[in-house]
């Protein structure tokens, strides 16, 4: 079990969060709660760099939906960067790989 560890720094186009770790039922609320706390300038960009992220259960598919929402609702993009093989094939299955951006990395991410 890894504890989840977040992270925000900032780049030119809007926050870069880093996950790392396990987002799940136990951990995903304290993702969602952060993330409501970003500012999102319309026109900018979120972006989730997940290269570091164990495990994410359905509970953790939430909370990236709830960021694409909140990124939405302020007028700005979300952006995927570095998902794991195993959580990019279960968005790949239920069909979220078709509404997320994603990137390989969050450098690209940010600038693209």
């Amino acid at each position: 079990m890894s504890p989840l560890k977040i992270t925000v720094r900032s780049a030119a186009t809007g926050p870069v969060v880093e996950v790392a770790g396990e987002l799940d039922y136990t951990s995903a609320p304290e993702l969602r709660d952060l993330l409501t706390t970003l500012a999102l300038p319309p026109g900018g960009r979120l972006v989730l760099d997940l290269g570091g992220m164990d495990f994410c259960d359905s509970s953790g598919l939430t909370a990236l939906i709830v960021a694409r929402n909140l990124a939405q609702a302020a007028g700005a993009d979300l952006v995927l960067a570095a998902v794991p093989a195993h959580t990019l094939r279960v968005l790949r299955t239920v069909g979220l790989d078709q509404v997320f951006l994603i990137r390989s990395d969050s450098t690209a991410a940010a600038t693209a």
